[in-house]
């Protein structure tokens, strides 16, 4: 048993090096640089500067949450297709939802970008059946789609991942017992896939909300979401003690959502968001 235990230890040792290395430490740098000056000493200042954010981090809360919400509506019923296809199938649209993601985000965000420009392939076609030209780059709706685009399959995977294990005779049971398709909705398929709500809802929202690079491109800098004024003061206002300290809020709001999401799921349960 000691050998056991002391081999868990050794496996887990290079994983454990790595978050230390890469993850406590640099959570240790944003604490001390949010709650000291340029100079080294301790100041709340920075802490109390970020109440002149809260317009900016409140858009971009409703934005993320937005954002989640469509990937939710959208992915629910695909995910629940897939899980019901045959094997070859569920392959063959797996390789479609994971597609995009093999290309870099930079590229994902300019193909919108392209999309979706006041001369790009939507209005092109548009105006080649006569109808009235969207304006959709440098909007919030435009970041919003973005966020869709970029993030949906950490919304179909999770969700995908439930329904695929989900017993479908419970599903038969409760139509030979005479509910109809809305009470086995609601009483059996969406208690079942809570678990894939909660970590799919978890893993579009909290990037969506700390995003900076598609609001910046597709948003066209006509507002600013809190991912953005962060980039800015560590890259041009060379403010790393304000950009630490709304850094370290964001990190709390992160921690928040997702001890939320885990009130809805068991430890486990396979889609369940752990902390």
């Amino acid at each position: 048993m000691k050998k056991s235990s002391l081999m868990k230890k050794l496996t887990a040792a290079p994983y454990l090096v790595w978050a230390a290395i890469f993850i406590i430490v640099p959570l240790i740098f944003v604490l001390i640089y949010s709650v000291t000056d340029a100079d080294g000493s301790f100041t709340l200042q920075y802490i109390s500067d970020i109440g002149k954010y809260k317009d900016v981090m409140l858009n971009s809360i409703w934005l993320g949450f937005i954002a989640t919400v469509i990937s939710l509506v959208i992915a629910y019923p695909l995910a629940y297709i897939m899980a019901r296809t045959t094997a070859n199938v569920q392959r063959t649209m797996m390789i479609l939802v994971m597609l995009p993601m093999w290309m870099n985000l930079l590229i994902r965000t300019y193909s919108m970008m392209i999309l979706m420009q006041d001369t790009g392939i939507i209005n092109s076609v548009l105006t080649y059946f006569n109808l009235p030209n969207l304006h959709m780059i440098n909007t919030q709706g435009a970041v919003v789609l973005g966020m869709v685009y970029n993030y949906i399959p950490y919304m179909i995977l999770p969700l995908y991942s439930i329904m695929s294990k989900m017993d479908m005779n419970l599903i038969e049971a409760a139509g030979d017992l005479g509910a109809n398709k809305i009470v086995t909705f609601k009483d059996i398929i969406l208690p079942l896939t809570l678990p894939g709500i909660a970590s799919g809802f978890t893993m579009v929202f909290v990037p969506s909300v700390s995003t900076f690079y598609i609001s910046k491109k597709l948003g066209g800098n006509t507002f600013s979401l809190i991912g953005d004024v962060i980039e800015m003061q560590f890259k041009s206002a060379n403010n790393y003690n304000l950009g630490a300290a709304l850094s370290l809020v964001l990190m709390v709001l992160i921690i928040i959502c997702m001890m939320v999401m885990n009130r809805f799921t068991g430890d486990d349960d396979d889609g369940g968001v752990l902390i």
